[in-house]
């Protein structure tokens, strides 16, 4: 399974992925699931991918071959795309593209399907920085006032805490403060996402990959507020109106 978050922001937009992938209990791997293609000065793109493994791995590839100066297709790459828009077009075309030819194919059916979600952020020169959520039809939605974020994978566990703290004009670092708490929670519910955590942080208007961290497992700082995210809900519960049995 997979948890991956992307929050936008006034300043910007952070984005956090897991990288577990599992194929039962006793086949757990470690894959990245967090890319970035940048222009410096011009764009900075971040995907984030949920899903299917395979489908998963040939999107990307796909879009890293279709973005090198060789290619003659004649319509534009990643790079080359003139919007955000029209980047999350290119992806959902790309997806849309992976899984009917996956699923087409000519080799023994698979059991599981060949489904994948993606986070799709960034920003091109021209624009604001915008993120998008690419659905496996290759059709798409965009964050806005109303939901300024997106999860994908195990979202269920995480998305209270997002819900309850997370405001647009917070700091980056409040930010990812609230999105590993969100994270935390699912870890400790779902064994299916784990650490290691890959971080970005994208800055508005710097057209380059912003600070990006891998957290590991035993990350000082991470456990640190997972014990006290703990202690504090403990103090939260104690502090409410006590609940009384004899109550009618």
């Amino acid at each position: 399974m997979t948890y991956c978050v992307g929050l936008k922001l006034d300043r910007g937009i952070v984005f956090m992925s897991d990288t577990r992938t599992n194929a039962g209990v006793d086949n757990i791997s470690v894959f990245r699931k967090m890319f970035h293609w940048e222009t410096e000065g011009e764009r900075c793109i971040t995907i984030m991918t949920a899903g299917n493994l395979g489908t998963t791995q040939a999107v990307i590839s796909l879009l890293n071959e279709r973005a090198l100066p060789a290619d003659e297709r004649g319509s534009p790459s990643i790079l080359e795309a003139p919007s955000m828009y029209q980047v999350a077009k290119l992806v959902g075309d790309t997806l849309r593209e992976v899984i009917r030819d996956q699923a087409e194919g000519d080799g023994q059916a698979a059991e599981a399907q060949f489904s994948a979600t993606l986070i799709v952020g960034g920003q091109v020169k021209g624009g604001e920085p915008r993120l998008f959520l690419v659905y496996p039809e290759g059709n798409f939605v965009e964050a806005g006032d109303e939901t300024p974020f997106f999860q994908i994978g195990e979202t269920k566990y995480g998305k209270p805490i997002i819900v309850r703290a997370f405001a647009p004009d917070m700091s980056f670092e409040d930010a990812i403060k609230v999105t590993m708490l969100s994270f935390d929670s699912t870890l400790k519910a779902n064994l299916s996402v784990g650490l290691p955590l890959d971080l970005h942080v994208y800055e508005a208007d710097s057209f380059k990959v912003g600070q990006t961290r891998r957290i590991e497992q035993g990350d000082a700082y991470f456990a640190a507020l997972s014990d006290g995210w703990g202690e504090a809900l403990k103090s939260a519960v104690q502090s409410l109106p006590p609940y009384s049995l004899d109550r009618t």
